[in-house]
């Protein structure tokens, strides 16, 4: 997807303080994960630290390799790190048992893929239900309610082979909504899709934040997503190499540009810029 021209978004209503509401959504506290290849031990991230404030946009950027995945994995508890603390409303996930993991996942967080992953055989609405149907709670919202909120009331009882990319992109964002999740989590959620389309669900990640103050994750190669966030981390080979407000810029190229000459840094500097 090439970097739009369009201008930056408005800027956001103010963040709600954690003061206020009880623990950050999301702490992550000196962060390690170590791979095995072959022989090779291979470091993914190294002591990474990073707080969310309630109600905010981040963008996680990096180059592939550097680390975004693996940090976005252990944030939802898919894998455990070697070291290091990953609170999600108050609650270390790392450190929980296997069935109150997946009941703390299930409960605060809702995940986003590239993929879409719904599932062919269902509606649009079934999709929504499925984090319902297996174990989740109920937010306070209905699949249709969701379903509407993000402009597809018409395609309710549509499969998904009848909807196009972005369509089925919106049902999978209803879905990662339905458990009423503190945190939204989105993976390249723009990567299966044109630009035009892409832009269209930057937007309705940014209204659902605005209008329903969820605070949303997305790990982005693009410097035209990343301009939808309030504030951008930027990893290179493992480390949290600089974090700045995209309030400090006009268009996505100008962030691209300042995002390029970070990412020339050495991530061995450990420079937070």
């Amino acid at each position: 997807m090439s970097i739009s021209t369009e201008t930056k978004p408005q800027p956001s209503p103010n963040i709600v303080s954690a003061s206020d509401t009880g623990p950050l959504p999301l702490e992550v506290r000196d962060l390690t994960k170590q791979f095995q290849q072959g022989a090779t031990t291979v470091m993914a991230l190294d002591g990474v630290s990073l707080s969310v404030s309630r109600g905010e946009f981040v963008a996680i950027m990096g180059a592939s390799g550097s680390g975004k995945s693996t940090l976005l994995n252990l944030i939802a508890g898919m894998t455990r790190p070697d070291r290091g603390q990953v609170l999600i409303d108050g609650i270390d996930i790392a450190g929980l048992k296997e069935p109150q993991l997946t009941q703390t996942r299930r409960r605060k967080i809702g995940l986003v893929f590239q993929s879409f992953n719904l599932i062919p055989t269902l509606t649009a609405c079934d999709n929504v239900l499925l984090p319902v149907l297996s174990g989740g709670e109920p937010g306070p919202w209905s699949a249709e309610e969701l379903l509407e909120r993000v402009g597809l009331k018409e395609r309710r009882q549509h499969r998904p082979d009848a909807l196009s990319g972005g369509e089925q992109q919106r049902v999978a964002i209803a879905r990662a909504l339905i458990s009423n999740p503190a945190i939204l989590l989105a993976d390249e959620p723009t990567g299966s899709l044109d630009s035009v389309t892409g832009q269209t669900i930057c937007r309705l990640l940014r209204d659902l934040r605005n209008d329903l103050q969820r605070t949303v994750i997305v790990v982005t190669h693009e410097p035209a997503v990343a301009m939808w966030a309030d504030r951008v981390v930027v990893l290179s080979d493992g480390h949290k190499v600089a974090e700045f407000a995209t309030s400090d810029f006009s268009d996505p190229q100008a962030l691209a540009a300042h995002y390029q000459e970070i990412v020339c840094i050495p991530a061995a500097e450990g420079v937070i810029r």
